[in-house]
């Protein structure tokens, strides 16, 4: 199959920078001449804004384009930002997109290895009609700076890397796709050896020094699933040599659950609660084309819940009604005590959003209203 480099497309790319800023407030300080920062709220990380622009990744949105599951490039990089604040506290390290990886390297080392490509991280294909597998899926860099003085110094990198669960190719243009499956132990096993390849690389970068960096490991969820796949392991290195990983033990899963016979205690408890939900709203809007959930465990317990609801509604009016119904509905059927957010929205736009932040009781809601 023949490697090729997908780009996310600018608009998505701009929307999530635009996402990025207001989430960490506006009103920023300033550090230097050239540099000052957006500000931060709610526990995020403050970004850096250099001549009075956003820095933007020198790799944004590349990845292999073997895999087209899309939930895979958003809970990548949302993860890679949660493993971070694990060793870059958001209180004392500002955010900065990756500036020392560029699209051209990222896409050599996403590249098989070959005779004109070296660095290339996946194995060379082999006999086409059982070719080796394309392992590592997607790599992205993210910078960890600190104001000293007058400038903006780098503090730490934190490097995340996917790889593939399966592997799907064609022994023939135009033949069937067939699909590989990847054990977990092979998962893990190829993405350490990727890991110190990538840290010792990654380390001669003019600039890097000594700071610690951090190598994440993400399982890839396959093409067909609902979610995004999961972190299970990193490591801090102060070296360039992997020192030890730490386990990470994500689940994600789609809710309503299509049955319980592989369903825990747990897990059952936060299904029925979300089947609950969803009856009662369907039961008072009977003009909805579908309510499913994304729902987060972090050892064993949920840490949070993406709920979209699908509307038919014609009239803003009922808009209106129905956002205030599921706010009522969402605080007496849905699990406490974790972030939860839901949005409405009709086959070409976005209606309104209800949602509720870590630690708070009350689910707040906002209508996408038009003058």
């Amino acid at each position: 199959m023949k490697r090729k480099a997908k780009k996310i497309a600018v608009s998505a790319a701009v929307l999530m920078c635009t996402v990025l800023l207001a989430s960490c407030g506006f009103g920023g300080k300033s550090s230097s001449k050239n540099y000052s920062t957006t500000g931060s709220s709610n526990g995020t990380y403050q970004g850096v804004i250099k001549n009075g622009r956003y820095r933007t990744s020198k790799a944004r949105g590349v990845n292999v384009s073997q895999n087209d599951n899309q939930y895979n490039l958003k809970s990548f990089e949302s993860g890679l930002t949660q493993v971070s604040k694990r060793v870059f506290s958001t209180k004392s390290y500002i955010f900065q997109e990756g500036q020392y990886l560029s699209s051209g390297t990222i896409e050599n080392w996403l590249g098989r290895k070959t005779k004109s490509n070296p660095e290339g991280l996946n194995p060379a294909q082999g006999k086409k009609s059982n070719p080796h597998p394309v392992y590592i899926q997607q790599i992205e860099e993210q910078d960890y700076m600190q104001e000293s003085g007058n400038s903006m110094k780098l503090r730490g990198i934190t490097i995340g890397i996917g790889i593939n669960s399966e592997y799907n190719y064609q022994t023939k243009t135009g033949g069937p796709t067939l699909t590989k499956k990847i054990s977990d132990s092979e998962i893990r096993r190829q993405g350490e050896i990727a890991a110190q390849k990538v840290l010792q690389r990654v380390r001669k970068k003019s600039g890097v020094g000594n700071v610690p960096i951090v190598i994440a490991l993400y399982k890839q969820a396959p093409d067909d699933s609902l979610v995004g796949g999961t972190f299970f392991a990193y490591s801090k290195n102060n070296g360039n040599t992997i020192s030890s990983w730490r386990k990470l033990n994500y689940k994600n899963v789609v809710l309503p659950k299509a049955s319980a016979a592989t369903t825990n205690s747990s897990d059952q408890t936060d299904d029925d609660s979300f089947s609950n939900f969803k009856s009662q709203i369907q039961s008072f809007f009977p003009n909805l084309s579908g309510v499913t959930a994304q729902a987060q465990y972090e050892n064993g317990t949920l840490s949070g819940m993406h709920i979209t609801v699908t509307t038919q509604f014609y009239s803003q009016s009922e808009i209106t009604s129905f956002t205030q119904y599921i706010t009522r509905a969402a605080k007496k059927y849905l699990p406490n005590g974790i972030p939860i957010d839901i949005k409405i929205q009709s086959d070409s736009e976005i209606q309104a959003v209800v949602y509720r932040n870590a630690g708070s009781d009350n689910f707040q809601s906002h209508i996408f209203d038009s003058y």
